[in-house]
């Protein structure tokens, strides 16, 4: 079951508590039965080792594309000449 943080809006009063995700949220300080907020931190997940950016799972010599050709962005394809002077007159 995760462990939820709260803190009180009124006294400043913090705390954490062991819910199930089905139990509703608490509501009330249990300090001075203010209004309570939950505390939202950020998740404790760290990437560590190889194998989490693209080139980490790939051999240099697998690949078909020099880096020089896949660094490098498309030509845009030309206009037709014939539809210039139509753009131009409209």
């Amino acid at each position: 079951m995760p462990t939820y943080a709260y803190a009180c809006k009124d006294c400043g009063h913090a705390f954490d508590i062991v819910q199930s995700f089905s139990d509703s949220s608490l509501t009330s300080c249990p300090e001075c039965e203010g209004t309570l907020r939950k505390k939202f931190n950020s998740v404790g997940v760290v990437f560590k080792g190889s194998g989490f950016y693209r080139t980490d799972s790939r051999d240099s010599k697998g690949s078909s594309v020099s880096p020089a050709a896949a660094a490098a962005p498309a030509a845009p394809a030309a206009a037709p000449a014939a539809s210039a002077p139509a753009a131009a007159a409209s």
